[in-house]
């Protein structure tokens, strides 16, 4: 795989990490939404579960967030060293 074939997959697989984190923030927006609803209803069985999944899909979200930016800088890294940003037209 050359170096432009590399660098393309890096940035398939960062966005395809957008995506990650688009799903976890619809989860995330979705649990809460439950979590409010509940309010009214007060479900005890929802109110001791629903924190849990809402604390997990906060770390998964955080965690994939952390992954993007960190990998961001992997490819930037990646096209400085192999003088990409030289060779390519800017995107």
């Amino acid at each position: 795989m050359d170096k432009t074939e590399k660098l393309h997959l890096m940035e398939k697989i960062l966005r395809e990490l957008d995506d990650v984190v688009n799903s976890q923030t619809s989860l995330l927006k979705k649990v809460a939404q439950l979590e409010a609803e509940n309010i009214n209803l007060g479900n005890s069985l929802l109110d001791k579960q629903l924190p849990e999944i809402h604390s997990k899909a906060d770390d998964a979200l955080n965690a994939a967030s952390e992954l993007h930016e960190k990998f961001t800088e992997v490819k930037d890294k990646f096209i400085k060293d192999n003088k990409l940003d030289e060779v390519l037209p800017a995107q």
